[in-house]
């Protein structure tokens, strides 16, 4: 069946269209490459036309157009991320169903995930013209309906089980979207998944990737899950609607763990690496958390430096912990890139394994200097009044090598 009658058929006949998808044989690179890539390709270069060629109107500012460099870094990051989303999406939804009386079959989740993406991803061509680009909210509620009624057809969970498992996997989703924007925020920049990455069949029949490509760091992630999965079902034969729960909970951290479970070191261990002076300014203001929900906590520790010469830094040092693999995708899937305008240069490059974030203002703005070790621990500094120069100084003071061998610290299978 051609991508264009798909399209037309889960969009507007959806109940006749999930029976016929739940009898197709397909694999993750075949969907990926002939159904996810192209539509998910829409989204992305209409955000880059709209952005940065067409503009936005903002209130108070007037036409505003992302800068080229910029535009296509976040259009490139738009499209890694929607291959990435929709291989989470998928774990997370056979992860789930024997919780909603479903069964677990990763080809047919990977399907309703899919397929059930299908009308944000056509009405992504709207972000060409920026203020129609809302009515994109209604194609991804109706891509809600078609998780609804995709759910029970091909993981074959109970009718009146639906909507909990469809709300479960949204929230998951949820959550999976706003990690991905924070490190997409903190990694300016993208990377793109080669074409070789895709791997080939394995004897039995499945796609097997390379275990050092994106995706396949990815498929080690799925099979890491098994152990969770074992316990949902173990769970649903007792009749134990808690240890369900907390069993799904448990393979959401392990999918954000990056197919391990991930308890950030405390805040006292944190504080070792904020000393009392930075980049020559004593510490005038400290904070320590640790916080988040079972299986997806991170810890952070913080102070600010400053002098009465207006110089002011702020030294923040992460442990994401609990969602430290969303981080290990950006440094899997390759994150570069760079710009420059009239106010300032901002660049993300790979330096002997670690991911490296400088921002230098032109205007007499603010300097920010970041390191990632480990794909795990974030040291970030911001200075006002502080030379680029100096912030990688100061942070190159702190062990880092210390903090990076900590990386194991904390990890379960």
């Amino acid at each position: 069946m051609s991508l264009v009658e798909r399209v037309k058929n889960i969009c507007l006949t959806p109940n006749t269209e999930w029976p016929v998808i739940a009898g197709e044989t397909a694999t993750t690179g075949g969907l990926i490459t002939g159904y996810v890539a192209p539509l998910a390709a829409i989204g992305a270069v209409a955000g880059f036309i709209g952005g940065s060629l067409v503009g936005r109107s903002l209130p108070f500012i007037g036409s505003y157009r992302v800068p080229i460099v910029a535009g296509l870094g976040f259009a490139v990051f738009t499209f890694v991320m929607a291959i990435v989303g929709i291989l989470v999406l998928s774990f997370v939804i056979n992860a789930l169903a024997p919780t909603f009386g479903g069964e677990k079959d990763s080809s047919q989740a990977m399907k309703v995930a899919v397929y059930s993406y299908t009308p944000a991803w056509v009405a992504g061509i709207l972000q060409i013209v920026p203020t129609l680009g809302v009515l994109g909210v209604l194609a991804g509620l109706y891509g809600l309906y078609l998780l609804y009624l995709g759910l029970p057809r091909l993981m074959k969970c109970r009718q009146d089980k639906a909507i909990g498992y469809t709300v479960v996997v949204v929230v998951c989703a949820i959550v999976l979207s706003v990690v991905i924007t924070a490190v997409g925020a903190l990694v300016v920049g993208a990377g793109a998944l080669g074409g070789a990455a895709l791997g080939s069949r394995s004897a039995r029949g499945e796609v097997e990737f390379d275990k050092d490509s994106p995706l396949g760091k990815l498929q080690q992630l799925g099979k890491s899950m098994e152990q969770s999965n074992k316990e949902m079902e173990a769970a649903e034969k007792r009749g134990d609607q808690a240890g369900q729960a907390a069993a799904a909970m448990k393979g959401l951290g392990t999918l954000l763990g990056g197919g391990k479970r991930v308890d950030p070191i405390g805040v006292d261990q944190l504080k070792f690496f904020v000393p009392e002076t930075f980049a020559g300014l004593p510490k005038t203001s400290s904070s320590a958390e640790k916080n988040g929900i079972a299986g997806l906590m991170v810890s952070k520790a913080a102070a600010t430096y400053s002098n009465d010469g207006g110089k002011s830094v702020t030294l923040e040092v992460t442990d994401t912990g609990g969602v430290s693999g969303i981080m290990g995708l950006a440094s899997w899937v390759g994150m570069q890139g760079e710009r420059e305008d009239e106010n300032g240069s901002e660049r993300t490059t790979k330096q002997n394994g670690r991911l490296i974030h400088e921002k230098i203002s032109k205007t007499g703005g603010t300097n920010e200097f970041g390191v990632v070790l480990g794909d795990r621990f974030v040291v970030s500094a911001t200075g006002r009044g502080v030379p680029i120069s100096e912030l990688k100084s100061a942070v190159s003071s702190i062990d880092l090598a210390k903090l990076e061998s900590m990386t194991g610290v904390g990890v379960t299978k």
